[in-house]
């Protein structure tokens, strides 16, 4: 009679929460060229939209600049229009089939939007740890009615479970920090 809850299932899980909070800080631009910058770009490539990292080799060759060599020579305009019109804030410079995207230095306002952009991230990251640990408490609750778990396990593992939800919870905060101290210093 000694049940125990899956953690390394509620591990993976927060663990994807953290991976997705990544992935959305790699979209903020922090003054700094990242390939990662143009990964929420679509292009209108065939008939149907495709990422841009798909249609040419992106690369940063200095610290403020991106560039795709676009594999197409009739893609180019399309890629050009795409990254124009995606909300990034830069303007693309086109020579033959390559296009060189300078990464212009952020001013205070546009720091501070991103600092807010940032936080509004971990907050959701925030959200679905606590999800988890939910889903977590709400099972051993059902395994200790119906006597799989007693109560001192009840007790136990849920202590388990509100220790990883901490210690996902710290760090993703730590990750804010970072994330923000990177954003202002630029």
């Amino acid at each position: 009679m000694s049940a125990r809850i899956d953690m390394k299932d509620l591990k993976r899980r927060m663990d994807g929460a953290v991976e997705s909070l990544h992935k959305d800080f790699g979209s903020l631009r922090t003054g700094r060229a990242s390939a990662s910058l143009l990964d929420s770009v679509t292009v209108e490539a065939y008939g149907s939209p495709t990422p841009v990292n798909q249609v040419g080799t992106v690369s940063v060759p200095e610290s403020r600049m991106v560039s795709i060599q676009v594999w197409d020579k009739s893609m180019v305009a399309a890629v050009d229009k795409a990254i124009r019109n995606a909300p990034l804030g830069v303007n693309p410079v086109v020579e033959g089939t390559m296009i060189r995207i300078p990464i212009p230095p952020l001013n205070e306002e546009r720091r501070i939007e991103l600092t807010k952009a940032a936080s509004n991230f971990t907050e959701q990251a925030r959200i679905a740890i606590r999800n988890i640990r939910r889903d977590g408490m709400e099972t051993l609750k059902r395994m200790e009615k119906d006597s799989e778990i007693s109560e001192d396990e009840l007790k136990s593992q849920s202590d388990n479970v509100q220790k990883l939800t901490d210690d996902y919870v710290g760090k993703v905060d730590s990750d804010l920090k970072t994330k923000q101290d990177e954003i202002m210093q630029v």
